[in-house]
């Protein structure tokens, strides 16, 4: 477990020496959210303060090795807190996790000018702090790890949209260490195995002036078999992955960010998981592609 947690960082970092490398930058920004309220100790509405910030970068390194060979790297990171206050003794809670969120994928698409190009894709989804059970908190974990080989097609490519879907086989581990087992209260790893089909939408999209930007990712995986299949089927239920970003920038520095998830994993939950979120923050660019 170690040598994969190290392996992640290590890819991280080769990243991020990528993107600031010459012929590699594409996009790389930074931001900072913070909102919330408080009262006075004599306020009497029944009201309690709230506190809440996050920290984002959003990287992404492209390039066209030759004419045959296209990589495309990205990676977020997200991490955040809220604060909430006790209505009676206007206390602070200790922080609470808002958002965390890991996610490192590197494509590799074959440009031989068939129409649909052979690619092959691996992806890592994870955060940074889980504190699930107590007295086990556990960093970087759960850890989802997705490799996958097919076809892609870009629809349309263009210095400010492009509309690129791919699909084919794909294998997926999830690795949990938050695992107390309830009779012997001893500490273990889960391990799962997955394989199946892949389908993946990335769209990217902005206005001319580049004020405003639209993202949306798409993700279905359908498995086809499971190592543990455990005593129900619904692992045999697609799992979907929808994200979606609106960006609106108000300054050269001051953003508006609307994010909407949604998630549907049968071995979960029995209906879909949505959430959203609305926030202005401050963003700064401080890598930029002029390539068309």
């Amino acid at each position: 477990m170690k040598k994969i947690i190290i392996l992640v960082f290590f890819t991280m970092i080769l990243l991020n020496v990528s993107i600031f490398a010459d012929a590699w930058i594409r996009s790389a920004n930074a931001g900072f959210v913070l909102n919330g309220n408080t009262y006075s100790d004599n306020w009497t509405g029944g009201e309690a303060g709230t506190m809440a910030w996050k920290l984002l970068s959003n990287l992404m390194a492209e390039k066209q090795i030759n004419t045959k060979i296209n990589t495309r790297n990205t990676l977020e990171l997200i991490f955040g807190q809220t604060y909430n206050q006790d209505i009676d003794t206007r206390e602070w809670s200790p922080p609470l996790e808002g958002t965390d969120r890991i996610d490192l994928e590197s494509v590799l698409r074959f440009t031989l000018g068939w129409v649909l190009d052979p690619v092959i894709a691996v992806r890592m989804q994870s955060q940074f702090y889980d504190n699930r059970v107590d007295d086990n908190e556990r960093y970087i974990n759960p850890i989802s790890l997705t490799e996958s080989f097919g076809v892609a097609r870009a629809l349309f490519k263009s210095k400010k949209n492009e509309l690129i879907i791919r699909t084919g086989a794909a294998l997926k581990q999830s690795i949990d260490r938050n695992i107390i087992d309830s009779e012997t209260s001893e500490k273990a790893t889960n391990i799962s195995n997955e394989g199946g089909l892949e389908l993946v939408a990335d769209l990217n999209t902005r206005t001319a002036d580049e004020r405003i930007t639209y993202k949306s990712k798409l993700s279905i995986f359908e498995a086809l078999f499971k190592g543990d299949e455990g005593n129900d089927d619904y692992w045999r239920y697609p799992d979907i992955d929808w994200e979606n970003t609106l960006s609106a920038g108000i300054t050269k520095y001051l953003t508006v960010d609307l994010y909407v998830q949604l998630l549907y994993d049968r071995e979960i939950a029995e209906k879909p998981r949505y959430r959203q979120s609305l926030a202005l923050g401050l963003t700064y660019n401080f890598l930029s592609s002029t390539t068309e």
